[in-house]
């Protein structure tokens, strides 16, 4: 055998199986019915349109797929640097509002303390006032002194004007 006749058999067999393929896609149903519309009407009758068509849908496969492999790649970039960053930024926030709520801790023992020297520095005035003025009034009474009232006022103003003195004495309850 020679060559010639090698590449003859060659061909009859890609001649074959192209037929068979086009025997294929010509019993397919929905390519019978895209012929059979109007579009499928026009492209039998300018076989250089088809063509063309052919190479342009062929030819822009490639650039199409690149172009949706990019548009996926950032949306799915995006979205990983979003859920990143949004981490973040929860993290950070996180620490400061701890912070936020330690300032807020020592600053309530703080006002509670300065509340409760003031509870304090208050009931032991009112119990001293309350006290002193029970004894000036119990002296008053059981003594006849005419000035007793004189002096009931004068030590109650005494009193009220000294607040500082209230900080140092112990409150005394009356029972």
């Amino acid at each position: 055998m020679s060559t010639e006749s090698l590449y003859q058999e060659k061909m009859q067999e890609l001649q074959k199986q192209l037929n068979a393929v086009m025997q294929a896609i010509n019993t397919n149903s929905k390519v019978v019915s895209f012929l059979n519309s109007p579009v499928g009407h026009y492209l039998e009758d300018h076989p250089f349109v088809s063509l063309s068509l052919l190479v342009f849908v062929v030819m822009s496969a490639i650039p199409v797929g690149l172009f949706l492999m990019l548009l996926v790649g950032t949306a799915v970039s995006a979205c990983i640097v979003v859920i990143l960053l949004e981490g973040f930024v929860m993290s950070i926030s996180g620490v400061a509002l701890i912070c936020v709520l330690i300032i807020l801790a020592i600053l309530s023992f703080a006002i509670s303390g300065l509340l409760s020297v003031c509870y304090a520095a208050v009931s032991s005035l009112t119990n001293f006032v309350y006290l002193s003025s029970e004894i000036l009034e119990h002296y008053c009474y059981k003594s006849s002194i005419p000035t007793c009232t004189s002096i009931f006022t004068t030590y109650s103003s005494r009193v009220f004007s000294c607040m500082q003195i209230t900080s140092a004495v112990p409150p005394i309850h009356i029972s």
